[in-house]
């Protein structure tokens, strides 16, 4: 073999060698087309006996060796990354030039061309401004081949091949993403398609033939079908055929075995499941009659199962043998959890139209009774004092004013609250009911404006509040007096400023609501003592109402009893058709501390203790009359009022004596400063008294 040309080291000739290596190497849209070309384009640009190029797999770490011109025998063509010189030249991106002489240590390939006649190699790296691709490697028998003129011309030839290298690599990379995402774009568009044809259809019959529709673009098929597990029978059920042919689809009712069909056996095996013509023959007329009766030659059956069942199996069959590839298969295996989602849902909507009608008139019903419960008709009682406090709600419930109800434990405030809500524009939305005093006070914040998942240790999920879920509709907030201080200035903003945010989160939500408020305690006093805002306060006192005690509408009493016990002589299934007049009496008597809440006790165990239709109250029921506690002494009154003196005094001394000013002890006790003067002048403090 003829000894590598020496190079020509006129420059003229140098560049006019590597424009025509350019014009060769430019053009070429794949790697392999690059690789053929690439040794003829090199051959009169630089001497060499011996070409080879080797790629760098960057996401498997290890060197492809890509090209050896002339071919040789290779044992391997993918190598560590540690393999032979090409290696050491990646890491290092250095030119390296190695001489095989005869006793030097060898590694990689170098040993064969040794041995083939190669006197000197040089590893050049195949890199770019954006990537290490890899190393083109020369050889020559010439020893004297590659000095540092021609090792700086390899250079400058192998910077242009990495450039082509990877414009093609670039290129096909293109490539195989346009057709995966082409391809992708169809899978897309066909369950997209699939999907829009079955959610639509709320029964078997239909949905398999909208299923079959879809598929017949990519699995051919003769016949379909889809058979539900019974589990009366212990079998399968055929529900609907459906032909490509005119017949189209067909509704079925015939029970296969579960261990001598297609469907009963992918039932259950509970995989995809390919059944050939020879299978098809066992199973005989008993498993497979109508895919003997249709010379079906193959079929391909799919289980279908969702969260919550194993359904059943869908099949599609074909008169051609061996029609389905396991391409088929895995797509249809793909397939089944949005095909068993609409099977399910066509399952479920004949149940569910059967128990609709029944639900709509439970509704009906309920809503019937919770307006029964919580109308006037509810309130019994025909006294003057109870007659002016009904139409006093009568008056204000058609308006959004906010109401506060007032009065002793167990008065009946709910019962009145729901009453204004009935008889407003808000009746037919919802009414909420929300007791702060029923509740740690470190909740009350987040039941009453709800909270965002993550908010706080615990809070898994987000939650609406008691105020979110009663939008457009009634608050009533019971026992008010009780809510948490530090909860107080949010409830305000959210009643004057109609918005709020939960917790955790810093997106404001607006509300419409409608405030009833209830309270038994004192909210003046508790204002003076600084135990309640006195801004709120304002907001909640727009319209007040007393609520009587029991003891102010004695004449109810009767009437009260009468209703308590046709209640719960219904409720025990009791007949009491006599009330003696001097049980009467004593109820009538007694002062009631608890109000209508303590009466209803009396009389539910008065009717448990009646045997028979006289109702029996026992002398213990109820406290004689002279147990009626007296009236606050004068000794407790000046105890209240000692305790507002040193609550005023101390405010002015903090104050320097001033009483007005966002400063001034009025500010400090929350009220307004002709309040406070008024108290000072009840209580005598004058200076310099303080």
């Amino acid at each position: 073999m003829q000894e590598a040309p020496a190079i020509d080291r006129q420059p003229l000739a140098v560049d006019e060698a590597l424009l025509r290596l350019a014009k060769s190497i430019a053009g070429f849209t794949t790697l392999n087309d690059l690789l053929q070309q690439l040794p003829a384009s090199l051959r009169d640009a630089v001497p060499f006996d011996h070409l080879g190029l080797v790629l760098h797999d960057a996401d498997r770490d290890l060197l492809r060796i890509a090209l050896v011109h002339p071919d040789l025998p290779l044992p391997m063509r993918e190598v560590p990354v540690d393999f032979g010189p090409a290696g050491v030249v990646l890491r290092s991106q250095q030119t390296t030039v190695v001489r095989l002489d005869a006793g030097e240590v060898l590694t990689g390939m170098m040993p064969a061309l040794r041995d083939l006649g190669f006197r000197i190699i040089c590893g050049v790296p195949l890199t770019t401004p954006r990537a290490r691709l890899g190393v083109l490697v020369f050889g020559s028998r010439d020893a004297a081949s590659y000095d540092d003129v021609a090792v700086a011309l390899m250079e400058q030839i192998t910077a242009m091949v990495a450039l082509a290298v990877e414009h093609t690599v670039q290129l096909e990379r293109l490539e195989a993403l346009g057709a995966s995402l082409a391809a992708e774009r169809d899978r897309v568009q066909f369950l997209l398609r699939l999907n829009n044809a079955i959610t639509s259809e709320l029964d078997c019959p239909r949905v398999l033939g909208k299923i079959s529709q879809a598929l017949r673009d990519v699995i051919r098929h003769d016949y379909a079908s889809i058979a539900l597990y019974d589990a009366e029978s212990g079998q399968i059920q055929l529900h609907a055929l459906t032909f490509t042919d005119q017949r189209g689809v067909r509704p079925a009712d015939h029970l296969l075995p579960l261990d001598n069909s297609p469907d009963g056996i992918t039932y259950q095996r509970g995989v995809v499941s390919i059944f050939g013509e020879a299978d098809l023959a066992a199973f005989g007329p008993a498993g497979a009659p109508t895919l003997i009766a249709e010379g079906i030659k193959s079929i391909c059956c799919v289980p279908l199962i969702t969260a919550r069942s194993e359904l059943g199996v869908i099949s599609v069959a074909s008169r051609s043998a061996n029609a389905f590839s396991a391409d088929a298969a895995a797509l249809l295996g793909q397939l089944s959890s949005q095909i068993a989602i609409a099977v399910e849902n066509a399952r479920a909507y004949g149940e569910i139209a059967v128990i609709k009608d029944q639900l709509a008139d439970e509704k009906d019903y309920l809503l019937d009774e919770v307006r029964l419960a919580h109308d006037f008709r509810e309130i019994v009682g025909q006294s003057a004092t109870l007659t002016r406090v009904l139409q006093t709600i009568a008056t204000v419930a058609p308006t959004d004013s906010t109401v506060l109800l007032l009065g002793e434990t167990g008065t009946g405030k709910e019962l009145l609250a729901r009453a204004l809500h009935n008889l407003s524009r808000r009746r037919d939305r919802t009414f909420v009911r929300f007791n702060g005093a029923a509740l740690p006070t470190s909740l009350v914040e987040s039941e009453l404006f709800g909270y965002e998942k993550g908010a706080f240790t615990g809070a898994a999920m987000r939650k609406v509040g008691r105020l979110e879920l009663a939008n457009r509709g009634t608050l009533f907030l019971d026992e008010v007096g009780d809510l948490p201080l530090d909860v107080q200035p949010k409830l305000l903003r959210a009643l004057q400023e109609r918005e709020f945010e939960r917790l955790g989160s810093t997106r404001t939500l607006r509300v419409d609501v409608r405030l009833i408020a209830a309270t038994n305690r004192d909210l003046d006093a508790m204002v003076l003592n600084g135990l309640f805002r006195s801004d709120l306060f304002y907001r909640l006192n727009v319209f007040p109402i007393h609520v009587p005690a029991l003891r102010e509408r004695r004449e109810d009493i009767p009437a009260l009893v009468s209703h308590f016990v046709a209640k719960f002589a219904r409720e025990m299934n009791r007949r009491i058709t006599t009330i003696p007049d001097d049980a009467i009496a004593a109820l009538g008597r007694w002062h009631w501390p608890g109000n209508i809440r303590e009466l209803e006790n009396v009389i539910e165990r008065a009717v448990i203790l009646s045997s028979g239709p006289v109702l029996n109250v026992p002398p213990g029921a109820i406290q004689p009359p002279q147990a009626k506690p007296e009236a606050p002494s004068r000794a407790s009154t000046a105890r209240l009022q000692d305790t507002e003196r040193d609550a005023i005094i101390r405010a002015l001394r903090e104050s320097n004596g001033v009483v007005a000013g966002p400063n001034g002890a009025a500010a400090r006790l929350g009220v307004k400063r002709t309040t406070l003067q008024s108290k000072m002048r009840k209580l005598g403090i004058r200076r310099p008294g303080y």
